[in-house]
């Protein structure tokens, strides 16, 4: 018998039910519903997040090792830097942080199932979807840098 962890979380008496982050997890895609170039990328955003999470240098470290490692990569340490650009745009145009998974975990978190959804549409080259996307993610102020941002790093 596995404990049910999801009806141990707390819900608040004055607000509505939210799902427990086991139950928010399951809800998004896997990393394999995702191409191998958005895979890289998203191991690479995902230590680039960790980097700025915990300051550590190991994870840029390891974003830049993962990088020479992929295949198919030919630029590796260009492919790190737009990601890390997309990133810092990402985490100055929100009012929250982003929400970026282990490097290791399966599952997306919503804000990475939309940068993953982001870069399949750059990559499609739809414009008007892609201002969509971007829309929801940064503010009016940082949508322009975001969509290049978003184009460098799809099309690297």
């Amino acid at each position: 018998m596995t404990p049910d962890i999801c009806r141990a979380a707390a819900i608040p008496e004055s607000g509505p039910s939210q799902l427990c982050p086991l139950q928010a997890a399951a809800a998004y895609p896997c990393v394999e519903s995702c191409d191998e170039f958005c895979r890289v990328a998203l191991s690479l955003l995902r230590f680039i997040g960790a980097a700025y999470t915990t300051g550590a240098s190991d994870c840029w470290e390891a974003a830049y090792r993962f990088a020479d490692e992929a295949p198919g990569i030919s630029d590796s340490p260009l492919l790190v830097a737009r990601a890390a650009a997309l990133v810092r745009i990402l985490r100055g145009g929100r009012p929250c942080e982003l929400c970026f998974m282990p490097p290791s975990c399966r599952r997306l978190s919503k804000d990475e199932a939309e940068l993953m959804r982001l870069l399949t549409v750059a990559r499609r080259k739809q414009p008007g979807e892609l201002e969509a996307i971007v829309g929801r993610l940064v503010g009016a102020g940082k949508q322009a840098a975001a969509t290049r941002a978003v184009n460098a790093l799809a099309l690297c």
